[in-house]
């Protein structure tokens, strides 16, 4: 079977020459930065939406970030040997990270699904890869250093791909990247002890722990502390909780009989809006505070699910609820799944997911990495990456069309360091529309007041 799926892989060469996917020209009718942010912006917060804006100006690589559905489009225009996978949709580096499993093991693996969909598979590949390019560039790295970086991530991607698609499909599901693991089996001395901090540092990130860094007990009743503007109360409390108690209803159907009695061992206490990462700000996210008769914490982040950005390339999710799209994407595409792991349809008909806050999460840490360190993460990242694509059953076929030798990898490279040139011309233009007034920045002090809509 895996010889059949290889030759069917290799057949596309024909509709899209590897070499082919080193082609970038911005097509001629793609619209003005102006526009395409304007579209971006659509049905999120007005007050949050300045303060999106102020997080995206702070260089191309934050830019990038937030911009996934000009990627989206963009992409739309290039050659593909037309191969669908599920994939994640918004495959940056940062949106990676540890975090712990049912079984209380840490493990790294992609943690946001946001435009999760199916796609053609090179998508995922090729923004990671940029990603890097533009993580390698704010860190002055030069073009040889940088152009390594990108080549290790290929080529450990291409190999691992090989190596899982070869693999009984049961052992390939079980198979975690456990931080424990990574650290046993590294060779070098600085990576053990990278991973150790790392480790300590993720094992902090209890429940209890992150209960008593964001409440505060107001005379025996606890609620969640503002941290303005990116922790803050509703203004209307009591008609936030009425809203969130009603769409729980929901929510809990979509759990598994064992955690849904689990989840009903907890009440709800408080509600506040979060605002997160960059491309997210101005949605509607939520942190709720639960107790039980015990008063032990649960934290559960309820997070707005709007259309993937790959939906209007692609095909529609076979899914009419967003939320439930990403938390099926979710656990399809990861090792391991956070247990509370739910949707529900919201004020106005609006889309959410939950999930836990903070549960032993650990984000990188790309700020203080030199070139070792950058490398030795996109060698990780492309591992991962690796083993999501195989886990939808389209790894041989993958294998057969990136075939041997260097052609698909240096294809891929070239791919990334144009389209790198192309995210630092449109964060020039989204700059020169900041400072002409035509898009609002506002720096993130500002007091932010909004009332949760029925």
């Amino acid at each position: 079977m895996f010889k059949e799926k290889y030759n069917e892989g290799k057949m596309l060469r024909g509709k899209a020459p590897r070499n082919d996917q080193a082609f970038w020209k911005k097509p001629t009718q793609r619209p003005s930065i102006l526009k395409m942010i304007g579209l971006s912006n659509y049905d999120r917060l007005p007050e949050l939406i300045p303060v999106r804006h102020f997080r995206m100006s702070k260089s191309p690589f934050v830019f990038y970030r937030a911009t996934a559905s000009i990627m989206a489009r963009d992409l739309s225009s290039t050659p593909s040997p037309g191969i669908t996978a599920h994939i994640c949709g918004d495959c940056h580096l940062m949106n990676f990270g540890a975090f712990a499993t049912p079984e209380r093991h840490l493990v790294f693996d992609i943690n946001d699904f946001d435009e999760t969909n199916p796609g053609p598979w090179e998508w995922d590949l090729k923004r990671l890869v940029v990603s890097f390019v533009l993580a390698a560039r704010e860190k002055g790295f030069d073009k040889k250093d940088t152009y390594d970086i990108v080549q290790k991530l290929v080529g450990v991607y291409t190999e691992r791909l090989k190596e899982f698609s070869a693999m009984n499909l049961l052992d390939l599901w079980y198979l975690k990247f456990d931080l424990e693991v990574l650290r046993r089996e590294s060779k070098e001395q600085w990576i053990r002890e990278r991973l150790s901090r790392d480790i300590d540092k993720a094992n902090k990130q209890t429940h209890d722990r992150v209960f008593y860094k964001i409440t505060s007990n107001n005379m025996g009743k606890f609620e969640i502390s503002d941290q303005p503007p990116l922790i803050r109360h509703p203004v209307d409390v009591a008609e936030s909780l009425d809203i969130i108690n009603a769409f729980l209803k929901q929510y809990t159907s979509t759990l598994q009989p064992d955690r849904r009695w689990l989840f009903e061992q907890y009440k709800v206490i408080d509600v506040t809006l979060k605002v997160v990462g960059v491309g997210s700000v101005g949605t509607r996210c939520f942190v709720v505070l639960l107790l039980n008769d015990n008063n032990d914490p649960l934290l559960i982040q309820v997070k707005e699910a709007r259309e993937s950005v790959l939906v209007p390339y692609t095909q529609n999710s076979i899914y009419a609820h967003n939320g439930e799209r990403i938390v099926q994407g979710q656990r399809l595409i990861q090792a391991a799944s956070d247990i509370f792991l739910g949707w529900s349809t919201g004020p106005k008909g609006r889309h959410f997911y939950f999930r836990q806050l903070r549960d032993k999460k650990l984000s990188p840490e790309i700020a203080d990495y030199n070139k070792s360190m950058l490398t030795e993460y996109a060698k990780l990242v492309g591992g991962i990456l690796a083993r999501a694509h195989c886990k939808t059953g389209k790894g041989a076929v993958i294998c057969g069309y990136i075939g041997k030798g260097n052609a698909f990898a240096d294809a891929i490279c070239r791919f990334a360091d144009a389209y790198a040139d192309q995210t630092e011309k449109d964060y020039d233009d989204f700059m020169k529309a900041v400072k002409a007034g035509k898009l609002p920045v506002e720096e993130e002090q500002k007091k932010i007041k909004i009332k949760i809509e029925r």
